[in-house]
């Protein structure tokens, strides 16, 4: 298995609901691990279903081994890929307007509460991640994976560029003990060696992620002397790695279910 290096930027606003509050929309700063998974893997890797019906399509799947579309068929391939952290990010705040139907809202004649109005009645906002945003994460794949140049991300499919740069396994080292990661994580995807200490909760759909944590457990960290050398030729790589070893969709879940 190789370590990869990505650098998402965005080339269209990014919009997830991850907080309701009111007519606002907010998009967290953070990616979800998951999210990024489906966008990157789920053309040759994961099965892509021509329509859902009934229950299948209300209910989601990502670790259910009865959905055709599940997260686990990239266990299988020996994929992993971690949670984006931010770089560089800014929002922008739009306005939209939604359609009034029965089980929403209903049109208003004139003369009724609320008509003297001179904005639409149904309508919010939107706070999405701007243009330029950038981001880092780390995939865990074999040699020969095919990792796209482009993809489409959040509801609004936003154009995002994929930039990879594959880590020689001569800068990584296997330790184990406790250890802190930089680098935000999904509790949901540890396996049962790997022990959150303490942490940061970054609450967010489907599962909240972590950051800042202090871990127990084997992972890979840099070399510093072959680190320093490999950052030279690529500016974009961080002061140092330190991440979990072992890490696949539903550890923690397949675990104890």
């Amino acid at each position: 298995m190789t370590l990869y290096h990505c650098t998402l930027t965005l080339h269209d606003n990014l919009f997830f609901a991850t907080r309701e509050m009111g007519i606002l929309y907010e998009t967290e700063k953070y990616l979800h691990n998951w999210a990024i998974s489906y966008a990157l893997f789920k053309v040759d890797y994961i099965p892509q279903p021509y329509r859902l019906h009934g229950q299948a399509a209300q209910k989601p799947g990502y670790l259910d081994t009865n959905a055709e579309q599940n997260l686990l068929y990239l266990n299988q391939a020996g994929i992993y890929v971690f949670p984006a952290q931010p770089l560089n990010w800014s929002y922008q705040v739009n306005t939209f307007k939604a359609a009034q139907t029965t089980y929403y809202g209903k049109s208003k004649q004139f003369g009724d509460k609320g008509a003297d109005r001179n904005y639409p009645i149904n309508y919010g906002r939107a706070k999405e991640l701007a243009v330029g945003s950038e981001y880092r994460t780390y995939i865990i794949a074999p040699d020969r994976v095919k990792i796209p140049r482009w993809i489409r991300l959040g509801k609004w499919a936003a154009k995002v560029r994929v930039d990879v740069i594959k880590i020689p396994d001569s800068v990584l080292s296997v330790q184990s003990g406790t250890y802190r990661c930089q680098h935000p994580l999904n509790p949901l995807d540890l396996t049962a060696d790997t022990r959150l200490l303490l942490y940061n909760r970054i609450v967010m759909p489907p599962v909240s992620l972590v950051s800042q944590a202090q871990l127990t457990g084997d992972y890979w960290q840099s070399k510093p002397e072959d680190w320093t050398s490999l950052r030279g030729q690529f500016p974009h790589l961080p002061e140092s790695i330190c991440l979990p070893r072992g890490a696949y969709y539903g550890a923690s879940y397949v675990a104890t279910a």
